[in-house]
């Protein structure tokens, strides 16, 4: 299955209830959002910059994955987010090796 990252950011509203009621929702919302589409959750962090956490999903495909970030983002604790598919050391070298021959039959516009 892809591995994917997912990265998003808290509104201020959402802090505010977190703080009021302080737990690990990074765990819980994705294993549970992962479980869901057939996948699992790999990891979650929270993190400092622009994104607040961070989760790492095994999920079946791109449309399993969206899923996931439409419905964590319309539940309006989060006011931005990022999905990021991930590639392992093999499939980057399948990807050069099909770029080699893109490039041989590749004529850009001048």
């Amino acid at each position: 299955m892809p591995i994917y990252m997912y990265q998003a950011a808290y509104t201020a509203e959402a802090w505010a209830a977190q703080m009021k009621n302080p737990q690990n929702r990074v765990e819980a919302v994705g294993r549970q959002a992962c479980e869901a589409v057939g996948g699992k959750l790999l990891g979650g962090w929270y993190c400092f910059g622009e994104y607040d956490l961070v989760i790492i999903a095994d999920v079946p495909d791109n449309a399993s994955m969206s899923a996931i970030a439409l419905a964590v983002g319309s539940g309006g604790a989060i006011k931005s987010s990022k999905t990021t598919v991930l590639m392992t050391g093999k499939e980057i070298v399948g990807a050069l090796k099909k770029a080699t021959t893109v490039a041989k039959n590749y004529k850009p516009a001048r």
